[in-house]
């Protein structure tokens, strides 16, 4: 265990000349008229802080710089259908870079009554961590210059703040070790600190299970703007947040990980089948019955996506695999229990675990990109227009299932929909061990995803997601219908002002995210964060 850390209040050392400079051209640059709130909030700051915060670094505000504000809020919101200008934009954002800064936001923010939201990485599917649709004014506290990362190949762990990117994670594992990884996400634009928080799985899951499993201690700011570790917070909020979401029980500052082993070869294939080449789905039915029964260093998922024109539109199912081992072995596995796939050694192709990372994170694979890719922050995706959706399965999906999901799937073009196996670690680990619930007794979580590049589509594209995901009902988990709270859905419901009826809807989507995992989690919110502090559109609520 960890050793005690309360830190209750930073205490000020900035030099008073310094800070004036600052402050005075600060202010002369902004309105008067627009700036009483955020100039008491830089007070507050000045007196709540130890470390001093150069304001033209951290502060940025539309009437102050138009362009800069645009550009620092947009730098990491993955999804431009949260940028459009109907959507609220924060009355400032103040970008911390140091953890004492976070400390003092959250006391300055509770004592001038600011609502605020928090961001690592901008990957939240709805934008509830930079876009608030219930409360404004609002500010963004954004942590992205808090990107520290120490690895310690000895102690098989790293401290990793939460401003830093999967991607720079792996990168800097990759630098101490050929034989260590961490199971986590694979696309490395997805920021730590908000990841974990959700429960994170990867294509180590069967092996090692999620991230939030490999957790061994966090400091996070509370309520009171305290700072605490495990230690200190107690076991009952450190298993809250991992895997509870976040943005409900303080922010996340950094989380220690356990590094896990991995051997120094691992195979990677595609095979990719037409509808035409698995007309009566054969091969896909095959995939439901084994996916969860594989060797659990084999970790192989399904991507359905649209291919071709209107006149021979068709649907692709890529069967892309990552295997713990040489494709001599994997090839065994495969011959004994999915000859169906019809993998050949010429599909396999041998890499480290670092470049099996870029190959599972979308980029091209006719030429793949150096490794220091991971470090750039951006999603092989793009900025581009977004609605998902999520279920599990439980049963196999019957073929009169399958026809349907492929008829509604050829009514777009874009679509795209991803199943991932379960099975392994997975069904080791009780689903009350942490908030993540989705355990034993899963066969594959499934992803809907349509993307689009005009915001005019928008309304017309989440129709058409919202029926299939309807459609799929009688296929997928029931009572509740499960869903992964990172895959966010403010279609299952949504906080509002009033309280008493968040806590009676938020029992409904709650169940879906967590199971009766929610309930614990209430009961938490309700010690640590009786107030509310801590809040958005779907942040666990206190008991009322």
């Amino acid at each position: 265990m960890a050793a005690r850390m309360e830190i209750s209040k930073p205490r000020p050392t900035i030099s008073c000349i310094s800070f004036l400079a600052l402050y005075i051209s600060f202010v002369t640059i902004t309105p008067a008229s627009s700036t009483s709130l955020q100039d008491d909030f830089i007070k507050c700051l000045h007196k709540n802080t130890n470390v001093r915060f150069p304001l033209d670094k951290t502060f940025f505000t539309p009437e102050r710089n138009s362009s800069i504000f645009t550009e620092v809020f947009e730098l990491t919101a993955q999804n431009q259908r949260l940028l459009t200008k109907a959507m609220p934009k924060p009355g400032f954002i103040c970008r911390p870079i140091h953890e004492s800064h976070v400390q003092a936001s959250v006391i300055c923010s509770k004592k001038l009554g600011i609502h605020f939201r928090v961001r690592s990485g901008g990957h939240d599917y709805e934008g509830v961590s930079y876009v608030s649709r219930i409360e404004n004014p609002f500010v963004l506290i954004d942590l992205s210059k808090l990107r520290q990362i120490n690895i310690d190949i000895e102690d098989n762990s790293a401290w990793v703040q939460a401003g830093a990117t999967i991607g720079e994670l792996y990168y800097r594992i990759a630098e101490k070790s050929k034989i260590h990884g961490f199971p986590a996400g694979v696309y490395p634009s997805l920021g730590i600190g908000g990841h974990i928080t959700g429960g994170a799985y990867g294509s180590l899951m069967r092996k090692y299970g999620l991230a939030a499993d490999n957790v061994l201690d966090a400091k996070i700011v509370d309520a009171n703007g305290k700072l605490l570790d495990r230690a200190a917070m107690g076991e009952d909020l450190f298993w809250a947040i991992r895997g509870g979401s976040g943005g409900s029980f303080g922010i996340i500052l950094s989380w220690k990980i356990k590094l896990v082993p991995v051997p120094e070869t691992i195979t990677v294939f595609t095979v990719t089948k037409t509808l035409k080449q698995d007309a009566s789905f054969k091969i896909l039915s095959k995939w439901q019955r084994v996916a969860d029964k594989l060797v659990e260093e084999l970790f192989l998922r399904v991507f359905f996506t649209v291919v071709g024109n209107k006149a021979n539109k068709t649907v692709s199912m890529a069967y892309i695999g990552q295997f713990l081992g040489e494709k001599e072995t994997l090839m065994e596995v495969m011959e004994k229990d999915f000859p169906e796939l019809g993998l050949k050694q010429k599909d396999c192709i041998e890499m480290n675990w670092i470049k099996s990372i870029i190959y599972s994170s979308g980029f091209p694979t006719s030429s793949p990109p150096p490794i220091e890719i991971l470090l750039q922050a951006k999603s092989p995706l793009g900025k581009v227009y977004f609605k998902a959706k999520s279920d599990f399965a439980k049963e196999l999906i019957p073929v009169l299932g399958l026809k349907g999901m492929f008829k509604k799937l050829l009514e777009e073009d874009a679509a795209l929909v991803i199943w991932t196996p379960y099975g392994g670690k997975m069904d080791k680990i009780p689903e009350s061990e942490i908030p993540f619930p989705h355990r034993n007794g899963t066969i594959f979580m499934i992803q809907y995803y349509r993307n689009w590049t005009d915001s005019e589509e928008s309304n017309k594209r989440i129709k058409w997601i919202r029926e299939l995901y309807s459609y799929m009902t009688p296929y997928v988990s029931s009572n509740p219908r499960q869903a992964y709270v990172n895959y966010r859905d403010l279609d299952l419901g949504q906080n509002k002002n009033n309280s008493k009826v968040n806590f009676i809807e938020a029992k409904i989507w709650g169940a879906n995210y967590f199971k009766d995992n929610f309930n614990r989690l209430v009961r938490i919110k309700t010690k640590v964060d009786p107030d509310n502090f801590f809040r958005h559109e779907q942040s666990i609520p206190p008991m009322p």
